[in-house]
């Protein structure tokens, strides 16, 4: 079993049906992994926000979700993350891939990594960073917390676990 394979197993092993993806190149095989699994509804977005507000939609209609999405896009979600998915407690599983660090090839990704992990802070949002493969053995137990606990969490991913850029 593949990365990417685990990952979805995890997800549907967490009773997760719905989720909502943005185009991005690590993260590629999952996206193209969920799209494949028959237990899970795969809607792209065009935007993060827009796929919160699909995850919420889900919840709302009795379906756990989750969105897969660059952390470079974080910003734009920070309406949506406070004041519908924390304000209505929402769990909402977040995969990102962790743009931006030393190797990283393009300028633009650089800067909202800077940002990322004390943006989340700030919102009191749990991140759980991901450096080698082995780590997904905590996907698990990540995903039972935030339906556990009813709050978003982020599970950033970079580079290095994913092969490189």
């Amino acid at each position: 079993m593949n990365i990417h394979q685990r990952i979805t197993g995890d997800l549907v092993a967490a009773g997760i049906g719905f989720v909502t993806t943005v185009p991005c190149k690590q993260l590629a095989g999952v996206i193209e992994e969920v799209d494949r699994h028959p237990e899970i509804l795969h809607v792209p977005s065009n935007k993060e926000d827009e796929g919160m507000g699909l995850c919420a939609g889900a919840w709302m209609g009795g379906r756990r979700s989750a969105i897969i999405m660059q952390n470079t896009a974080l910003g734009v979600t920070i309406n949506t993350l406070a004041t519908l998915i924390q304000f209505y407690r929402m769990p909402l599983p977040m995969l990102i891939s962790y743009r931006g660090e030393p190797g990283e090839p393009v300028a633009c990704q650089v800067e909202m990594a800077v940002h990322t992990k004390a943006l989340l802070a700030q919102l009191h949002i749990p991140a759980y960073h991901f450096h080698r493969q082995e780590e997904v053995e905590e996907l698990p137990k990540v995903l039972d917390y935030t339906f556990m606990c009813s709050k978003p969490v982020a599970i950033l991913t970079d580079a290095s676990f994913w092969g490189g850029y």
